[in-house]
Order: structure tokens, then C-alpha cells, then sequence
């Protein structure tokens, strides 16, 4: 049961006050095995799942945490799975009855044992070009997983900047709260998209690019460096953080 689940047992009468007390109790830190330390109380605590940083973990490991944190909690998102173990941990997550939710062009998964159902905050996710799918997709996995709607449209960069122009008229007439946008080479697209639009816009530079500012850095340095106030940057690859930025700000907004 997660938390949701022992409340509402309570209010049916399922189960009396001190039973609901003691199921309570365990949700703090969860131990695995003596290699992992779960943080059961994230979600409910900030609103952001568990993430596992699947890439240098043994299939094994992974298999155990996700059983770990589904037993107390709806949702896990296994980020940057090693590729020899990607279908096996789809494989292990149908098998188990999870539910399971892909993204294009990466090896993030979101897991989860129950619908998740939307707050009402709307996220717009761009990419400069195809290179920075994989990327983008880690983000809209993460803030799905936070209950929020995407819209997504990728490969609209600046070498053929008549193609932003409309993405953003859809994102305004859809009413997002917040847009990422995901850029590798010199990483302009995030500035340009900041001077057009008054939501909040997030960066991400991404490791595409090669030469003088390669693997990202010539991104990073740009949107750093942009001029254009509302502009806020994660880390090089950093979809995961993106995301999860931005849902807590599309989330904050749609309680008003």
C-alpha cells in the first residue's frame, strides 16, 4: 500500500488509526540489501518519484530496487538503462504486471503500478534536432511521471528558424506553463525561444556537437551566457533535472 492507500483504508474503515499509524512508519528510508537506500517519502514529500541511475548498476540491482520501491510507491523511473539490459528489464517490469511507459531514442523507462493521472500542468518539450530526442524524451518521462501533459515537437533549430515560429503559437494557445527546450552545437535555440515566449523556458544542452566546444560545452557556455532574461540551465544531458524542474513549476501553477 502506498500512502493514498492507507488514507483512504482509514476513511472506509478498512483499517483502524494505529494499524494506519504503524503502516506509516515504514515509509521513510527503504534498505536494499545493504547497496541501496530508498527515499520512500520523496513523492509525497517534493512530488518528484524515485529516479534510478540505471548506468552502472547490474541488472540485478536494478530489478531489486524497482521491486523495493513499487511495493511502498506507484511510480519509478529507471533512467539510462545499460542497453544489454534494456529489454530484460521491460521483460521484468510485464512480467511483475507494472505498467510500463517508453521514450523514443532512450533507455529511460517510467514504471508504475497504476494510472497516473494528470494535475493539469501543461509542459511544452523542443528540440533543436533529431540528436537531442533522446534527451528530450528523458524530460517528458520524468514529467509524466509528475502527472503533468507534454507537448512535444522535435528538430525546429535555428538552422531553419522559420520552423519555431508555429510550435510556439501552439504551445501558447495550449497555455503551457513552462517550456524545455534541448539544444547541442552552439545550443541558440534555448535563448531565441526565451526572447519570444513569457512562460519560464529551460535549457538543456546536450552532448551533440563535436570541434572546439564538443560534447555539449559550446551549449552550455551559450546558454549560460544568454541575454535573454527567463532562461534557466540544467546540466549537459540533464533531462532527468529538466524535467523535474519544470513540472514543479507547471504543477505549482495549476493550483491556482
Amino acid at each position: 500500500m502506498d500512502i493514498s492507500e492507507i488514507l483512504e483504508a482509514v476513511n472506509q474503515g478498512k483499517i483502524t488509526v494505529n494499524k494506519a499509524k504503524k503502516l506509516l512508519e515504514l515509509y521513510s528510508i527503504e534498505e536494499v540489501e545493504n547497496f541501496a537506500k530508498i527515499d520512500i517519502n520523496r513523492k509525497i514529500r517534493k512530488g518528484i518519484p524515485e529516479v534510478i541511475f540505471a548506468e552502472r548498476k547490474q541488472l540485478l540491482e536494478i530489478k531489486k530496487i524497482i521491486s523495493k520501491v513499487l511495493k511502498k510507491s506507484d511510480s519509478v523511473l529507471v533512467s539510462r538503462i545499460q542497453k544489454k539490459d534494456y529489454s530484460k528489464v521491460i521483460d521484468f517490469s510485464k512480467k511483475n504486471n507494472y505498467k510500463i511507459k517508453k521514450g523514443k531514442n532512450t533507455t529511460t523507462v517510467l514504471i508504475f503500478r497504476k494510472s497516473i493521472k494528470k494535475t493539469g500542468g501543461k509542459i511544452g518539450i523542443i528540440t533543436a534536432g533529431t540528436s537531442d530526442i533522446g534527451i528530450a524524451e528523458e524530460a517528458k518521462l520524468m514529467c509524466e511521471s509528475m502527472n503533468c501533459e507534454c507537448i512535444t515537437s522535435y528538430d525546429i533549430g535555428i538552422a531553419g528558424l522559420h520552423r519555431t515560429f508555429p510550435v510556439l503559437k501552439e504551445f501558447v494557445k495550449s497555455d503551457v506553463d513552462v517550456v524545455i527546450v534541448a539544444a547541442g552545437m552552439e545550443g541558440a535555440l534555448a535563448s531565441v525561444v526565451s526572447s519570444m515566449v513569457t512562460v519560464p523556458v529551460i535549457g538543456v544542452p546536450t552532448s551533440v556537437g563535436y570541434g572546439y566546444g564538443e560534447k555539449g560545452i559550446a551549449a552550455l557556455a551559450s546558454m549560460l551566457q544568454s541575454c535573454s532574461l527567463g532562461l534557466s540551465v540544467v546540466n549537459i544531458d540533464n533531462g532527468i533535472g529538466a524535467g523535474a524542474v519544470a513540472a514543479k513549476i507547471a504543477n505549482q501553477n495549476s493550483k491556482k
